[in-house]
């Protein structure tokens, strides 16, 4: 959908609350009640909001599973909001340069790092909540650091799930954040205008890897991480595959 499309910009943009058009492109599957576009009094603007059983609401995209995004800049960025006491996961569809499609499964719902050769299970006990987050999902990081010896090419495949309000998705070519700087409040210059809040919503930058997954982990449960599948990846590939 995006490949032949210019990327060399600072971000490109692949969903929006704003317009007439939300969601067109996507693939809404649910509770038509507890899915849709509403006015937020503290974005004062549409947002698309998902809500109830994150196994049956959620939007795909692109709609048909033969189709791929083709979307080739490093990080993904999920501006959302997700209200306490909710879950919410994301699946995202990633092909490296050897052409093999893996699945990275984000969500609060599990409790530790899951990895087989095709697939990982990443926890998202790190997520705020009850602010608006621009969840920043640095793609290349997870693909080498996750599956040993894989290269990210693309992003191909995105669905989204309850429960949150979404008011923008799109990828970006920079890091948002400092260096120096793991969580920071308000937009960054890396940030563009066009895709930013307003300056008066409260909001948080988050930058999502293998290195911040493993530091809050630590803090918040004093351990680092050490399932059987994060030591198995942590090998080499042959052996990871082999195991």
């Amino acid at each position: 959908m995006f490949k032949n499309e210019y990327q060399g910009g600072p971000f490109v943009e692949i969903f929006s609350a704003q317009g007439k058009n939300t969601g067109t492109k996507w693939k809404i599957s649910g509770n038509p009640s507890v899915i849709g576009k509403e006015y937020d009094k503290e974005v004062k603007g549409f947002v698309f909001v998902l809500e109830g059983s994150g196994q049956t609401n959620k939007m795909q995209l692109p709609k048909e599973t033969k189709q791929t995004l083709g979307l080739i800049q490093q990080f993904l960025v999920l501006q959302m909001y997700i209200p306490l006491g909710q879950d919410f996961s994301a699946e995202l569809l990633i092909t490296d340069l050897g052409n093999i499609k893996r699945r990275l499964y984000l969500s609060t719902i599990h409790k530790e790092l899951s990895v087989t050769p095709l697939h990982a299970k990443i926890p998202l006990f790190m997520i705020k909540r009850k602010i608006w987050c621009n969840l920043c999902i640095d793609l290349v990081a997870f693909t080498s650091e996750i599956f040993k010896g894989a290269v990210f090419q693309s992003l191909d495949g995105i669905i989204v799930s309850a429960n949150c309000k979404l008011r923008k998705i799109f990828t970006l070519k920079s890091n948002p954040l400092n260096p120096a700087d793991d969580d920071a409040d308000g937009p960054r210059d890396t940030i563009p205008r066009a895709c930013q809040l307003n300056a008066d919503v409260p909001q948080i930058t988050q930058l999502l890897n293998m290195k911040k997954l493993r530091q809050t982990e630590q803090k918040c449960r004093g351990r680092p991480l050490n399932s059987p599948e994060l030591d198995r990846v942590e090998r080499s590939p042959k052996q990871a595959i082999s195991s």
